[in-house]
């Protein structure tokens, strides 16, 4: 029974790219991608309260003069995987600084220049 197998051990990658697969177009990216400031994610179903996050949080970023690049995550799995159960959510570098609220555009600029 192949499922009870011992695990392969992994190899322990040194690099940025974290699966080894470094070339000058990947290294670039997550350097442009550290440029740019913070990664921000909106997390809920697509519902009213989700997009007036979404378009607060875009607003907010405008202000900030960051790019206003947002990433809304509607699967569930992915939602319950940063421990979320109430949504909207923002998410700000991998972090949840927000829940279950629609923030007001003045919040999440409070917000955003706190995780600077």
């Amino acid at each position: 029974m192949a499922l009870f197998g011992k695990k392969k051990k992994e190899e322990e990658t040194t690099s940025c790219c974290s699966g080894g697969n470094c070339n000058p177009e990947g290294s670039t990216k997550v350097e442009n991608q550290d440029a740019q400031g913070a990664s921000v994610k909106i997390l809920g179903s697509g519902c009213a309260k989700c997009n007036q996050l979404e378009a607060a949080t875009k607003e907010a970023l405008k202000q900030l003069g960051m790019d206003p690049a947002v990433d809304h995550i509607t699967d569930f799995s992915q939602i319950a995987a940063y421990g979320v159960m109430t949504t909207p959510a923002l998410v700000i570098d991998g972090k949840v600084v927000s829940y279950g609220k629609v923030l007001k555009v003045d919040e999440v600029v409070k917000i955003l220049q706190k995780a600077r």
